[in-house]
């Protein structure tokens, strides 16, 4: 594990917070197998268009609802995923991009449910890691290597997406449009080009969370 998150400080953040989120949910919830509605935490941290419009600060679920897992099995897959591309990420475009990027996949997610499916509950790390692929296959691209195995990746889970019952198919496409999206700029060697990327990404999808909010 040490080597996998070597030179990858924000994905072992990342990691070390949707765990600790979970345990915290879990030990309130006295269950690992449903901790959404059953824990104060899950019920404050969760996607759901009726709370996202009806409470104070409603619309913060739309980036805290990326780090609350509905159960360990969905926990344990997604870190799996997240330790396994978000290091190869982190390492070719830098942390703090990578950081931006990875909230910017969170919120594009969320204002895909909110606008597609407001009245589904939604929770997980799972928008980010789709936009995490299509940035994967970009950095493929830069280096000239061979993008069969990045695009089976994104194939394969687009695939799950759409036969597994119970899966947020929104909010994975919504993560995924919005890595493909910046992708280019955040593997660009330029750093400027990069923060203009992640900016603009923020900032359109912290608008679209809000266009519901406000309505």
């Amino acid at each position: 594990m040490r080597k996998l998150l070597h030179g990858a400080p924000a994905t072992a953040v990342i990691a070390l917070l949707c765990a600790g989120v979970f345990a915290v949910a879990a030990f309130d919830a006295r269950s690992l197998s449903d901790v959404i509605w059953t824990s104060r935490l899950g019920q404050t941290f969760v996607l759901y268009g009726p709370l996202v419009v009806d409470t104070p600060f409603g619309y913060l679920r739309a980036l805290t609802s990326g780090f609350l897992h509905v159960d360990i099995s969905h926990l344990v897959v997604n870190l799996f995923v997240l330790v396994f591309i978000g290091p190869v990420v982190e390492r070719f475009v830098g942390t703090g991009p990578y950081v931006a990027a990875y909230l910017a996949c969170i919120l594009g997610g969320s204002a895909a449910v909110l606008f597609f499916g407001f009245a589904q509950p939604t929770a997980g790390a799972s928008g980010a890691l789709y936009g995490l692929m299509a940035i994967l296959v970009a950095i493929a691209a830069r280096n000239r290597a061979d993008l069969r195995a990045p695009l089976v990746l994104v194939a394969g889970n687009l695939v799950f997406t759409l036969v597994m019952p119970g899966v947020s198919l929104w909010g994975h496409l919504g993560g995924m449009v919005t890595g493909a999206l910046i992708a280019v700029p955040l593997t660009a060697r330029e750093t400027r080009a990069q923060w203009w990327g992640v900016s603009a990404a923020l900032a359109i999808t912290a608008m679209a969370i809000a266009a519901p909010v406000l309505a």
